[in-house]
């Protein structure tokens, strides 16, 4: 099959792209590096990926581009049968224009579904987020939670995912939109609580909690996400719906910064600083439905796939880690 993968070169992206070409597919990835973290750290999942292509049976292209470039992705989309929609602009926090989450995270996704409806596409899968939520009514978030996004990325996804609801309703265009609770695993982006955390530790330093770490996440494993994309390759299940994908099993971010810190370094003090408001007290994700649809179960706890990630960062730490202390 030919998968377009846009923000290929990504985290989540990467990760699909990687398992596509090895499993024999052709792969379209595209990109465009945006500076919001270390550029290495997208080189490196571009060079595992054509390496799992070589490997495999599959192929594997870069395109360097955006999904604001309307035509770009009018041409790209022509060529695919499956688009697998992971390009955003991230952070909850990030001290960005607001403007620039609705043109990458809204207007490009009205680019991928106005190409998909001149197509004939198999599907779109669009990686949306548990925090089109916001704060809790009740826990765990089911897919009927209000959605009431504290937070200008919170707000484009929730934006992208109801266009992507209404262009396929309105325009039979095949699309699922998986809400994603924090993915974490090899590869991930280096500002994110477990990767600082885990090296902060590796280099004697204390975990630093942004509050009384009394917050509770779901944290979700990347293989986890992986399971739960690939059920939705050539498959007729969940379009049209929205889909929570997390590992229903939650952590506050104190109890996270003391299982890395006694895996690593047990000797070391946990460090509070001030918090922040823009930050949703608790998510936990009700996963019922994407059982239901798609078959999906976890795969490990927390406690697993923190040990995992940590043997992974230990394995890898000489070109990781630089990418993660921004050496």
């Amino acid at each position: 099959m030919d998968i377009l993968v846009t923000g290929g070169a990504g985290f989540i992206g990467g990760h699909l792209a990687e398992r596509f070409a090895r499993n024999g597919h052709d792969v379209v990835v595209l990109d465009n590096f945006d500076p919001y973290y270390d550029r290495r750290l997208k080189e490196h999942n571009v060079e595992v990926g054509r390496e799992s292509a070589a490997d495999g049976d599959g192929s594997y292209r870069l395109v360097e581009g955006d999904v604001r470039d309307d035509q770009l992705i009018a041409e790209l989309v022509a060529d695919a049968d499956y688009v697998y929609h992971q390009a955003a602009q991230a952070g909850v926090r990030a001290d960005i224009e607001p403007r620039k989450y609705h043109t990458v995270n809204v207007d490009g996704t009205l680019n991928v579904l106005e190409a998909a409806r001149r197509s004939d596409i198999e599907r779109i899968v669009f990686a949306s987020s548990s925090s089109v939520y916001g704060n809790a009514r009740y826990l765990p978030y089911d897919e009927e939670h209000p959605t009431t996004p504290v937070s200008p990325y919170g707000a484009s996804k929730l934006a992208a995912e109801r266009y992507a609801m209404v262009y396929s309703d309105r325009y039979d265009i095949p699309v699922v939109s998986l809400r994603y609770f924090t993915v974490y695993g090899p590869r991930m982006r280096p500002n994110m609580a477990i990767s600082n955390f885990v090296s902060r530790c590796m280099n004697g330093e204390p975990p630093v909690i942004y509050g009384d770490g009394s917050k509770t996440r779901d944290f979700t494993y990347i293989e986890d996400i992986l399971d739960a994309n690939l059920a939705l390759l050539g498959e007729d299940a969940a379009d049209g719906e929205v889909v929570n994908i997390g590992s229903s099993d939650t952590i506050s971010i104190e109890q996270l910064a003391e299982t890395v810190r006694d895996a690593v370094a047990p000797d070391l003090e946990l460090v509070y600083t001030e918090g922040y408001d823009i930050d949703a007290e608790h998510t936990h994700a009700g996963i019922e439905k994407a059982h239901d649809l798609i078959g999906y179960e976890p795969s490990r706890t927390i406690e697993a796939g923190v040990a995992e990630f940590i043997e992974w960062y230990r394995a890898n730490r000489e070109w990781y880690e630089p990418l993660v202390c921004g050496e």
